[in-house]
């Protein structure tokens, strides 16, 4: 079974775009608009795959788009809304304006989650370093980091699961009164 291929492989370009084959496709979306992404590489003369061309437009060639020097208020706003959503980079990226998806998902993979990691870390072992003498104190921060480690653990491994179904086989009609003008239906599960 499966699904159809999007296109034929057989003598497509791969990797890296070069500045023809971006004029091809901006000069192509300009004048057809957005859309059709299947039969686009044929009608602009692009021997690329109809994926390709959707992807480069989305993530680098429009020209609303906003790329690089990520602020530190959308650093901010990136890691709630990830402690909120997951790893729904479309939902994030919905609520930074002129972000893409790919290139949040790339800076929470290359930088903020390793920023995290570390501010968790270097956190912890400075309360715990700094009060070493005080012993009721040392609990209480050890008590504190494992909280806070927890609820980072909590938010990966939070799963919903929607109740199971139950099957009904067959129903009957019970009466529950002598004149049996009363009665109720009872639905009986396998």
């Amino acid at each position: 079974m499966g699904r159809a291929p999007c296109c034929e492989k057989v003598g497509l370009h791969r990797g890296s775009w070069d500045a023809k084959e971006d004029a091809l496709l901006i000069q192509y979306v300009r004048s057809h608009g957005e859309g059709n992404w299947k039969d686009l590489p044929k009608q602009a003369g692009l021997l690329r795959c109809g994926k390709s061309c959707r992807l480069r437009w989305m993530n680098y060639l429009r020209p609303d788009i906003k790329r690089g020097n990520i602020t530190p208020e959308e650093e901010d706003l990136i890691i709630r809304l990830h402690s909120l959503l997951g790893n729904r980079w479309s939902l994030i990226a919905g609520r930074l304006p002129n972000r893409t998806d790919n290139e949040i998902k790339n800076h929470w993979n290359s930088h903020l989650s390793k920023k995290i990691g570390s501010k968790v870390k270097t956190m912890s072992t400075r309360l715990f370093t700094s009060s070493k003498k005080n012993n009721n104190n040392n609990k209480k921060i050890q008590k504190y980091t494992k909280k806070i480690e927890n609820e980072h653990e909590h938010a990966k491994e939070t799963k919903i699961h929607s109740p199971k179904p139950v099957r009904i086989s067959s129903f009957r009609w019970e009466e529950s009164s002598p004149d049996q003008s009363i009665g109720r239906i009872v639905f009986q599960t396998l």
